[in-house]
Parts: structure tokens; C-alpha cells; sequence
């Protein structure tokens, strides 16, 4: 779907995606940009999947428990709604949100405004996750972080899952998923 864009003299927007595995520091990072974002006077407004209450029902909290303000949101369309008047907007765990989070970003992007997505590139299978492949293939900026595996020691980019069963979508914290480099990931448990 192509957007008409608004070039009528006002600023530029772009899209910065943060991309890796569980554990490799992608929410950290996230929260660092939107602080930067905070401490030059521009505003700002950040979004996650309603369904994420690991950390916090409301706040983006990273592993590290660095937390920044955030509003829980069902779908991508309303991040549009909710994202008026606004130089950036933040939106963490991209890989659930719904099909239509990539153009959202586009014209949020079309309007001048920053877009900062920060979500998992691939499931427990290495498989690519919901829209960030989209997201990837959009962005004007790539910054792709890895983790260290739990079994070697190597660079992980693998959200390995210890439990049986569950679909795509299983939230866990370490009691679930460790990272793990793509060798120790395809020799499962038996390492």
C-alpha cells in the first residue's frame, strides 16, 4: 500500500528498528533512545502490546528493571489515534502486534515523526516473527543485538524455548526461554 507523503516544508521522519533475541538487550536499548529523546525537550509517546504484563501492566521494563512510561495498546491502529502532536513515538514488542503495525510506522514516519520499534526477529524456532520482517524490510535504520548463549558462551541470536508445547506466542522470562547461538540451539537439551 503505497502513502502519499506530506512534503510540505516540515521535518523528515524515519524508522529505527532493534531487533535480536530474548536477553540481548533490545528493550534496554529502546529505553536508552526514548531517555535521550526526553532529555532534548522533544515529546514523546510509547506503546507496547496490551498482552505483555510481564514486567508491568503499563510501564516498558527491561530485564535490567530500567523502566520508562508506556501506553498498552490492542492494536497498531490505535497507536495512530494515540500519537498526535508528537516528534517520537516508541513501541516495544512490534512482534505482537497486528498485521497492520507496518503501515502505522509508515505513515507515522510520512507525518515527521521519529519511530523507534524494538521487537524479536525470530520465535523459539528460529522462524520470522509476526511483522518484523516487514518492519526490517521498511526501516531506515537496522540495529540488530544479540545475547550470549547459556551453553557456550558464543554470541546467541537464538530465543531457545525449555518448556514443551505452547503456540508461537508463549510470554516467559528465563523460566522459559534462554539465549543460545544457533549450534548449541539446534542440538536441543542434549548438550
Amino acid at each position: 500500500m503505497f502513502i502519499e507523503p506530506n512534503f510540505k516544508g516540515e521535518r523528515r521522519g524515519w524508522i529505527e528498528v532493534i531487533c535480536g533475541s530474548m536477553f540481548s538487550g533490545k528493550t534496554e536499548e529502546l529505553i536508552r533512545r526514548l531517555k535521550r529523546v526526553e532529555i532534548a525537550n522533544l515529546k514523546a509517546e510509547i506503546f507496547k502490546p496490551g498482552i505483555d504484563v510481564r514486567y508491568d501492566d503499563v510501564k516498558i521494563v527491561s530485564h535490567d528493571e530500567n523502566k520508562i512510561q508506556s501506553t498498552p495498546v490492542d492494536n497498531s491502529q490505535t497507536i495512530l489515534l494515540l500519537a498526535q502532536d508528537v516528534d517520537v513515538v516508541g513501541i516495544d514488542e512490534a512482534q505482537f502486534f497486528d498485521d497492520q503495525i507496518t503501515v502505522v510506522c509508515e505513515k507515522l514516519a510520512l507525518k515527521g515523526i521519529r519511530v523507534i520499534v524494538a521487537g524479536l526477529d525470530m520465535d523459539y524456532q528460529g522462524k520470522p516473527f509476526g511483522q518484523m520482517p516487514n518492519l526490517l524490510a521498511i526501516a531506515d535504520y537496522i540495529t540488530k543485538l544479540h545475547a550470549i548463549c547459556m551453553k557456550c558462551g558464543n554470541i546467541a541470536n537464538v530465543s531457545y524455548r525449555k518448556v514443551a508445547g505452547g503456540g508461537q506466542v508463549l510470554l516467559g522470562e528465563k523460566d522459559i526461554y534462554e539465549p543460545r547461538c544457533r549450534e548449541c540451539a539446534a542440538l536441543g537439551d542434549t548438550i
